[in-house]
């Protein structure tokens, strides 16, 4: 089960966030990643806890931030329940549908997610509709991305072979891209992402069934 931490800047500016520290392994279901993101004065600011099953869809996410919690899951596209941390009752919660694949969000678990959903092989590109839940206050969008798995290279390694996949990512509506490095279950480098901390090897690459 891998553990550590991960810096997050501005993707522009490259002014620090703060950072995310994080576990994640698999499991009956499939794959969990849990992981609370802190400011840089220390302050919590968000939790995330995202289990997909054994397609690698989302079987479970569980967000909280800006005093706002986010649970959803995969019903024939995606659902989610957001409600106020003052109405512990959920008196009034907003629901949500999309027809979108799965979310996305801040946290970089979600990189890992959706490459684990499109399971591309090297040369391969997709695109795929996500449903954001957006800082500070978990607010829901729809936006469409293009995934290009670029390179899987072999690097070296005290513990042994590790795999390296290139993606890039695009965001259909801006144009904007951003390279993205994954090694297994563990985000690398990414936009306003940096691996800082690991304690173990991340687990392999596995393409899931179909």
């Amino acid at each position: 089960m891998p553990n550590g931490r991960y810096s997050l800047h501005d993707s522009h500016d490259r002014l620090p966030i703060g950072e995310e520290r994080f576990s994640c392994a698999p499991g009956p279901a499939g794959w969990r990643y849990v992981s609370k993101t802190y400011a840089p004065d220390g302050a919590l600011l968000a939790t995330t806890d995202l289990t997909l099953d054994s397609r690698s869809r989302p079987l479970r996410l569980e967000l909280r931030a800006g005093g706002w919690q986010v649970r959803g899951g995969a019903v024939d596209g995606v659902a989610w329940v957001r409600t106020d941390a003052a109405d512990p009752a959920g008196a009034e919660a907003q629901e949500g549908y999309d027809k979108a694949h799965a979310f996305t969000g801040s946290s970089p678990g979600f990189l890992i997610a959706t490459a684990r959903l499109l399971r591309l092989e090297p040369g391969a590109s997709a695109k795929v509709r996500l449903v954001a839940f957006t800082d500070p206050v978990l607010a829901p969008r729809t936006l469409d991305q293009a995934w290009l798995l670029e390179s899987v290279e072999t690097h070296s390694t005290d513990s042994g072979p590790l795999l390296v996949e290139q993606y890039q990512v695009a965001d259909l509506a801006t144009g904007e891209q951003g390279i993205v490095h994954l090694a297994g279950d563990v985000v690398l480098s990414a936009p306003g992402i940096e691996l800082e901390e690991l304690d173990t090897p991340p687990n392999p690459r596995r393409l899931d069934p179909s």
